[in-house]
């Protein structure tokens, strides 16, 4: 107390654990049902309102849906908490549409088949109540615009309107006498014109029936998606990111060994800005594994390597950005370096935090938090697959150690969250002091395989840096004792940019939980 009127708040302790709900499950199989290879969920993405989500699939298609609870109210979920409504539904979206983004191609020069499957989707700037979108493959990229647009139908039809109903069928007349029947286009069978029988020539005097169509807007609107522009023909390699610019204007693709700008609206040009390819590709030692713009700052863009580096650019710098401003990596152990070192290192997926000021990275084996201010190493480590470094031989064997998983930041940036085998998903609390780190399963009973995880801080050999390992004494079997599942992976999954949901995928259905 100080003279009785200020009350000195004690400092803050991390956010309690969040409990998950499971929401909704959109595409879900049935009980021994087979999965279609065209129907396994390749990308998953909220656009920044929250209100629409985004999935692609290895079929080339993309799955729109929209966000229904708050369209009641008229005011965000946000909105409402500050003027103390009693909110009682959890976040639903339904179904909006779908449309088909790409299609399989043959490279005809090197004979290679370019696979349909959607590799990433981001959303752009509305407009006019129309939704835009970026979708790429292994080569192209698609600008795409979904709109509502007011159905047109053809009130009447070429036909005497006293002698026939709109759709051309026959009809009878109460004023009409004789029932003699009439033809769609207005003539009669029984009247025979000098028609040569393949070519048709109009009677003398015309068809005194004949009566142009009529189109009228009714109320009814469907969605229509329409390809704006395509981008192609600018990588070699296959395309891992596509990421918007805070601009507006521009965005960048980048594919194993070159980074490229973009401008939204010109399709057959595009900058190449990093190039990593040595003049022998013998010399090769890494390449570009995801890229991502800044949320803020349309100058500064990140990527990271097959070497567990991330490189920050500044685009201001040079037109060539192969000098990169800061530089973020974590210096090996000494005595730790196996032959598995540099593939468990390569990072799959990074991405910015809302403010721009940290970088979530997603390795095999862990997530990593950086701060951008400091290069000396990553303020978090969570240790995600450590359960799995006795069984390395065995995933390098059957390919699983190059599976590729995705990461994203809650939109307060007070956790974290990965994906990884048997259809789990990792949440992490990455505040000061937190402990959180749950396992939860993609399935309706999201809790059902809950692995409680010991959390604590690790005691590390140097404190130089501020590291905190947690998650690591995970066994290798989940809480009904079965062995991990390495044929089924959660390696898509999103965070809502406001609230506490997450989209998540297993195969081709789409699970979504709430806390």
């Amino acid at each position: 107390m100080n003279g009785g009127d200020e009350v000195i708040a004690a400092p803050a302790g991390p956010p309690p654990p969040l409990e998950w709900k499971f929401s909704q499950v959109f595409g879900e199989r049935t009980a021994g049902e087979e999965v279609q290879e065209v129907d396994i969920i390749s990308a998953i993405e909220f656009d920044k309102s929250g209100d629409h989500l985004a999935t692609g699939d290895r079929g080339g298609r993309v799955v729109l849906f929209e966000r229904t609870d708050t369209k009641d109210h008229g005011s965000s979920r946000r909105d409402l908490e500050r003027m103390d409504y009693p909110i009682g539904r959890h976040p639903e979206f339904r179904y909006k549409t779908e449309f088909q983004s790409h299609e399989p191609e043959f490279d005809y020069l090197k004979s290679l088949e370019i696979e349909e499957k959607i590799n990433k989707i981001r959303w752009c700037q509305t407009a006019n109540g129309a939704l835009f979108l970026l979708s790429t493959n292994d080569k192209t990229i698609k600008f795409w615009k979904v709109q509502e647009k007011k159905v047109k139908k053809i009130s009447e039809m070429n036909v005497d309107p006293t002698k026939a109903v709109g759709n051309g069928s026959l009809a009878s007349s109460s004023n009409s006498r004789s029932p003699k029947p009439y033809l769609a286009n207005g003539g009669s069978p029984d009247r025979s014109y000098d028609c040569p029988s393949n070519d048709f020539s109009f009677p003398p005097g015309g068809i005194p029936s004949l009566h142009l169509p009529v189109v009228v807007t009714s109320h009814e609107t469907s969605l229509v998606a329409r390809c704006r522009r395509v981008y192609a023909h600018a990588h070699d390699y296959h395309i891992n990111s596509i990421s918007n610019n805070s601009d507006g204007e521009t965005f960048i693709s980048a594919d194993d060994l070159r980074i490229n700008l973009w401008n939204l609206e010109i399709s057959n040009q595009s900058f190449n800005i990093v190039d990593v390819k040595p003049a022998n590709m013998e010399d090769l030692t890494e390449v570009i594994t995801s890229a991502e713009f800044h949320p803020t700052h349309c100058n500064t863009l990140a990527y990271s390597s097959s070497k567990g580096s991330i490189r920050l650019i500044d685009l201001r710098q040079s037109a060539l950005c192969d000098s990169h401003s800061k530089l973020f990596e974590e210096q090996e152990a000494p005595g730790s370096r196996s032959f598995f070192t540099e593939i468990i290192a390569s990072i799959s997926d990074i991405k910015f935090g809302k403010d721009g000021r940290y970088i979530l990275s997603r390795d095999y084996m862990t997530l990593k938090l950086w701060d951008i201010n400091m290069d000396s190493g990553p303020v978090s480590t969570f240790q995600v697959h450590e359960y799995l470094r006795p069984k390395l031989c065995d995933l390098y064997e059957n390919d699983s150690i190059f599976d590729k998983f995705e990461c994203c930041l809650s939109g307060d940036g007070l956790r974290v969250a990965t994906g990884s085998y048997s259809n789990l998903f990792r949440v992490f609390g990455c505040t000061t002091g937190s402990t959180e780190a749950t396992t939860l399963e993609a399935s309706k009973n999201p809790m059902r395989r809950q692995v409680q995880t010991p959390s604590r801080p690790s005691r590390s050999l140097s404190s130089i840096t501020r590291v905190v390992r947690r998650g690591a004494e995970n066994p290798g079997v989940d809480a009904n004792g079965n062995s991990f599942d390495f044929s089924t992976k959660l390696l898509h999954l999103a965070w809502h940019p406001s609230e506490n949901s997450i989209a998540c995928a297993a195969a081709n259905s789409l699970y979504m939980y709430y806390a």
